[in-house]
């Protein structure tokens, strides 16, 4: 009997719709079995608290939800969109007590499970890169590292790119330890999740269905719009929980990646390099079409 791919979400869930999104394909989708959330950056109690809500929305109880690090890992950067633009939580949220923090619990799972767990890393990695120096064998126990996070602009779309990605731009220094640590990685970073855009009407496709899930998902989807002040976004971190649950889904090369960093607040640019040897799978292509088509019938149909 072949075994469920077994993966830890760690998230920056309530700053944007697509963490959600991320995290109620994990729990809706059979192929997975998601053992806990770790949440990080800025008001990480609130976002657990969101994390919790989001799964019984789907209709789960039990998934273990653990706040973590909140500055980035060397505390010398500024908090960029650390606040929730998020309704559904208040301040009384992080007065709730949590009985294990984020890292340990990576810690435990991923040492007592030799090559069983995947880490899903959808926002800052500051709770993994804390993981791999609180315990180095991390690196050789961990089943791989699915980051959502830089760039390479060595797609297609590559001259239309920023050379810089906001999860990494947190915390560069923690993207650093993760990117040198010699775990088995793949970076699902902007040269694909660019690809996977959607707009306002579509938004409202995926809101008609009408379930308590949809509407929760597509409002946070509008708020987020309506906060960036523009009428589409992307389904960023969803794509990293998708390639665990069909690495098909993406084409990837390997390649060498490291991290810059430096004093300065733009510091973070990922260096990626073509190498048969490289430390990193490297998203370039996606199935955006069949992408969008598993995520709407998944969790924005009358029956999800």
């Amino acid at each position: 009997m072949k075994l469920l791919p077994r993966i830890i979400l760690d998230t920056d869930i309530g700053t944007n719709a697509d963490d959600a999104v991320a995290l109620a394909l994990a729990v809706k989708s059979p192929e997975i079995r998601l053992e806990g959330v770790t949440t990080v950056y800025g008001q990480v109690q609130a976002r657990a608290v969101i994390a919790d809500k989001i799964m019984r929305l789907c209709g789960v109880e039990g998934i273990p939800v653990y706040p973590g690090i909140e500055q980035p890992l060397l505390r010398n950067r500024p908090m960029f969109r650390a606040g929730l633009e998020r309704k559904g939580w208040s301040p009384d949220d992080e007065e709730k007590e949590w009985d294990k923090h984020a890292v340990d619990f990576i810690v435990e799972t991923v040492m007592r499970n030799p090559g069983e767990i995947t880490l899903v890393t959808i926002g800052p990695q500051t709770n993994i890169a804390a993981a791999l120096i609180r315990e180095p064998r991390l690196s050789e126990r961990v089943k791989e590292i699915v980051v959502m996070g830089g760039v390479t602009r060595l797609a297609s779309n590559g001259l239309h790119l920023s050379a810089l990605e906001f999860n990494i731009q947190c915390d560069p220094e923690a993207a650093s330890v993760v990117f040198a640590s010699g775990a088995p990685i793949v970076m699902v970073g902007l040269d694909v999740t660019r690809q996977a855009v959607f707009s306002r009407e579509e938004k409202d496709k995926m809101a008609a269905c009408g379930t308590p899930l949809a509407l929760e998902l597509t409002d946070m989807m509008q708020s987020f719009m309506d906060y960036m002040d523009r009428d589409f976004s992307y389904m960023c971190d969803p794509l990293a929980v998708a390639a665990v649950i069909d690495r098909s889904f993406i084409r990837t090369r390997r390649m060498n990646v490291s991290v810059h960093y430096d004093h300065r607040e733009d510091s973070g640019q990922t260096i990626a390099e073509l190498s048969d040897n490289g430390n990193v799978e490297v998203a370039l292509e996606v199935d955006t079409e069949r992408y969008f088509r598993m995520l709407h019938s998944r969790l924005f149909t009358a029956c999800s």
